[in-house]
C-alpha cells in the first residue's frame, strides 16, 4: 500500500499535474474501491491551501471530502460522518502539527518554489488518511 501511494502520487503530480487535494481523493478512492464523480475532482481544483493562499491544507480537505463520500456509501448518518471528520482533523493535527498549508508546506511559500514540494508529505498524509479511514470501517 505504501509503495502504491508513493507511485500513484508521483504519477498524479508529475504526469497529470493535479493538486494535493485531488491526489488525496483519487488515491483514497482507488484504495477503497469507491467511485468518485468527476464533479468531485473538479470541486477540489482550488483546494491546495485555498488556491495557494496558505489556508487549510488540501491534504486535509481532500481526505475530509473522501470521508464524507465513503461513509455515505457505507450508509452512515450525517452526524457519524461529521464526527469522523472532526476526529480526522484532530488526529491529523496531532500527527502533522497543523491543518494549515502554510505551516505544513516545507519552507512555506516562495515564488521560486519548485513544483510539487509536498510530494513526500502527500504520501505520508494519504497513508495516514487510509489508516484512519480503515479504522473507522473496522470498528463498525
Amino acid at each position: 500500500m505504501k509503495e502504491y501511494i508513493m507511485n500513484r502520487v508521483h504519477e498524479l503530480y508529475w504526469s497529470h499535474d493535479v493538486n494535493c487535494a485531488r491526489a488525496t481523493i483519487l488515491c483514497l478512492s482507488e484504495l477503497f474501491e469507491t467511485a468518485v464523480e468527476p464533479q468531485i475532482i473538479w470541486s477540489a481544483a482550488g483546494l491546495h491551501g485555498a488556491g495557494g493562499y496558505g489556508a487549510q491544507c488540501g491534504l486535509v480537505e481532500g481526505a475530509l471530502m473522501f470521508i464524507g463520500i465513503y461513509l455515505h456509501v457505507l450508509g452512515k448518518a450525517e452526524d457519524e460522518i461529521v464526527s469522523a471528520c472532526y476526529g480526522f482533523a484532530s488526529a491529523f493535527e496531532r500527527k502533522f502539527g497543523s491543518l494549515r498549508c502554510l505551516e505544513l508546506r516545507p519552507g512555506g511559500f516562495s515564488e521560486n518554489d519548485p513544483p510539487h514540494m509536498c510530494e513526500n508529505l502527500t504520501c505520508n498524509a494519504i497513508e495516514f488518511a487510509y489508516q484512519y479511514i480503515s479504522g473507522i470501517h473496522c470498528t463498525d
